[in-house]
């Protein structure tokens, strides 16, 4: 599989860094991001569609680093 969607399971502590890594990926507002991220809590959210591998990759660990959880499918 070469095509993943990046989907945001658990924002962890670092709740403005997560929020600033959603609005760089995804070139919303912060308001949106902000939305987005607090979504999360009543069930994942999908950041970005259709990532290719490596960039997914690079995603989750930029997320893992700010104690956010990210799964690709």
């Amino acid at each position: 599989k070469s095509i993943f969607n990046v989907v945001l399971t658990v924002v962890g502590d670092k709740k403005i860094e997560v929020i600033k890594m959603v609005r760089d990926i995804t070139q919303k507002g912060l308001k949106e991001a902000k939305d987005l991220v607090d979504a999360v809590a009543s069930g994942p959210q999908i950041v970005k569609e259709n990532a290719k591998k490596e960039e997914a990759e690079d995603m989750k660990k930029k997320f893992e680093a700010a104690g956010a959880k990210i799964e690709l499918k």
